[in-house]
C-alpha cells in the first residue's frame, strides 16, 4: 500500500500535467517525481499517465484513481488543518500569499514588529499572482484583491488600496507636461480600474509602454519612461517618485482570506491580527 506522501506526486502531477511544475510545488527534483510515478504505476501494475512531449496526459485509469485518490486528499488536508487549527502555541510556520509585489514592497518590510512580539514565528511569504489553493494547504493566509465567493473560506475586508498618477522627478523635471507619454496595462488588463482611470486621464496621449507586470511599471516609472497610475501604499515609499494626482476612481478592495478550520490556530489569528493592523490606514481613507 502506497503512503499518502507517494499519492501527492500522482495528484499533484495529474493537476498541473508537468514533471517541472509538480517538482516544483512539492519542492522535489525531476528524477523524485519520475521515480515516484513509475513506482506506483509498477506497483498498482497500471499505465497512469501518457508521456507527451509537452507534458503527461492521464490515461482511463489514471483518470479514475485521480478521482478515488482526491478524496484521500480531501481528507488527509482537513485532518492537518484541524491540527494546525487547534494549536495555541504562537510559535511555528505561518505561511502567507499576497500579490507578488505587495509582498516583497509592502508586506515584508512591515513584519520586523510581528516578529519582535513573537520570535518564535517562521513567516513563509508567497508572492503569488494567481490565487494560492488554502483548502489544499498551498498557504494559511492570503492576501487578494478580490473577495472568494462560494468556496466556503473566510473572507476580512482590510481597506481600500488607492491609486495615483506617478512619475520620476528626473522625468518631471525634464520633460514638458504636453510631451509626457503613459506607461500602462496591455489588454490582458485593460479592464482594471486603475488602467480604466489612466486611459481616461491620457486621452489621445500614446502608451509609450505596456505589460501586465506591476513590477515592470514602477521600474519603468523609476527609469523615466514615462508616467503610470501605481498604488499609493507601495509608490509613497519609493525615493525620486513624485505623485502628480491622486485617482479617485480607480481603487481596489484588500481582503485576507483564511480557510474556517484555522481560525483558531493562535499563531495564525496573531499574524492575521498584524495584517489588520497595519493596513489600518486603507479603511481610513
Amino acid at each position: 500500500m502506497h503512503t499518502w506522501d507517494d499519492l501527492r506526486f500522482f495528484i499533484e502531477l495529474a493537476r498541473c500535467g508537468s514533471l517541472s511544475e509538480t517538482a516544483r510545488r512539492l519542492k522535489a527534483d525531476h528524477a523524485t517525481v519520475s521515480r515516484r510515478i513509475s513506482a506506483l504505476e509498477t506497483h498498482l501494475g497500471l499505465k497512469l499517465f501518457t508521456r507527451l512531449p509537452r507534458g503527461y496526459l492521464l490515461t482511463q485509469e489514471g483518470e479514475a484513481l485521480r478521482d478515488r485518490a482526491a478524496a484521500v486528499e480531501a481528507a488527509v488536508l482537513a485532518v492537518e488543518r484541524q491540527a494546525r487549527g487547534g494549536d495555541d502555541r504562537l510559535e511555528g510556520l505561518v505561511r502567507i500569499s499576497a500579490p507578488p509585489v505587495f509582498a516583497s514592497q509592502w508586506l515584508v518590510p512591515r513584519l520586523l514588529p510581528l516578529r519582535q512580539a513573537h520570535p518564535g514565528l517562521f513567516l513563509d511569504v508567497s508572492g503569488d499572482s494567481g490565487f494560492a489553493n488554502l483548502s489544499r494547504g498551498d498557504a494559511d493566509l492570503a492576501l487578494r484583491l478580490s473577495r472568494p465567493d462560494g468556496d466556503g473560506l473566510v473572507a476580512r475586508w482590510l481597506g481600500r488600496m488607492s491609486f495615483g498618477l506617478y512619475g520620476a522627478d528626473s522625468y518631471l523635471k525634464a520633460v514638458p507636461e504636453e510631451d509626457r507619454v503613459f506607461l500602462g496595462y496591455n489588454a490582458g488588463l485593460s479592464g482594471s480600474p486603475q488602467q480604466v482611470w489612466l486611459d481616461t486621464v491620457r486621452g489621445s496621449r500614446p502608451l509609450a509602454l505596456s505589460t501586465n507586470d506591476l513590477a515592470s511599471l514602477i521600474s519603468g516609472v523609476q527609469a523615466g519612461l514615462g508616467l503610470a497610475a501605481l498604488p499609493q501604499m507601495i509608490a509613497q515609499d519609493l525615493p525620486g517618485l513624485c505623485c502628480l494626482c491622486e485617482a479617485p476612481a480607480a481603487t481596489r478592495d484588500l481582503w485576507l482570506v483564511l480557510h474556517p478550520d484555522l481560525r483558531q490556530s493562535a499563531r495564525v489569528r496573531a499574524v492575521a491580527d498584524h495584517l489588520t493592523a497595519i493596513t489600518a490606514p486603507m479603511r481610513q481613507a
